[in-house]
């Protein structure tokens, strides 16, 4: 009967190691620490983190539920490579699904919905402002995550909004390359980066729907260009990132 509790019922300490890796070892994925593609070592994250492999194996199964990582089926580990050859579907699918959200908030959002995303969007600037005092992407795409999936709640169609939901998660380390294409400009402010996210409020607050999807295909077309420059500008050439043909660049 121990033994059946003890399983049931894992020791809060394994759970503590097991979420401290989990929680690291995404933010390095997120911020590129770790670069995709690359090997996830159980023993030598074992050795990192002072802990043993099941803590370990339990945090990367939490991880590959996010698409963060990929078990392979000789049980190896890497973090989800960046396929750069759909880049351009990814950002087609992003643009579509970001007009549909936001003109169904526009048109469904009830006055609680609307609280919930001035607060995301409020969080956005604090998360901005923290992100350009730091140096660190991370604040920037959580918190833009989190305004774009008030949006998609409030737009009351829970098939746009788990799609939706899936491309933000893939995008989260491409918003990390589009902050170090904005971070060059000494000109950045909270305010320019927030203005198109402050646009699509006033939009949704007014009932707004045409409006409302016009600014979101505004955003998206910028996200579209700001990210081909990046990778114009070969900045990803110290970075791996696995093609879809297995190569590397």
């Amino acid at each position: 009967m121990s033994m059946l509790l003890d399983s049931d019922h894992p020791s809060p300490a394994k759970e503590t190691g097991s979420a401290r890796v989990y929680a690291q070892l995404r933010q390095d994925i997120l911020r590129v620490a770790i670069a995709p593609g690359a090997p996830l070592d159980e023993v030598g994250l074992s050795e990192r983190f002072g802990l043993s492999r099941s803590p370990i194996r339990e945090a990367l199964v939490r991880l590959s539920s996010e698409g963060l990582v990929v078990i392979l089926p000789n049980r190896s580990t890497i973090v989800t490579p960046i396929d750069v050859q759909s880049i351009p579907e990814f950002l087609d699918a992003l643009d579509l699904l970001q007009r549909a959200t936001t003109r169904l908030a526009a048109l469904h959002r009830t006055e609680a919905d609307l609280k919930a995303i001035v607060a995301a969007q409020l969080g956005y600037e604090e998360g901005v402002r923290e992100t350009l005092a730091t140096g660190n992407s991370l604040p920037l795409i959580e918190s833009n995550h989190a305004f774009h999936m008030a949006i998609a709640h409030a737009g009351r169609n829970r098939y746009f909004t788990q799609f939706y939901k899936r491309l933000l998660d893939e995008g989260r380390r491409m918003l990390h390359f589009h902050f170090e294409f904005l971070a060059r400009d000494t000109q950045i402010s909270v305010e320019m980066m927030a203005s198109g996210h402050t646009e699509m409020v006033d939009a949704i607050r007014a009932r707004d729907a045409d409006r409302a999807e016009e600014i979101a295909h505004i955003h998206a077309t910028q996200f579209r260009g700001r990210f081909v420059q990046y990778l114009d500008r070969n900045i990803t050439s110290e970075m791996r990132i696995s093609l879809r043909n297995g190569d590397e660049t």
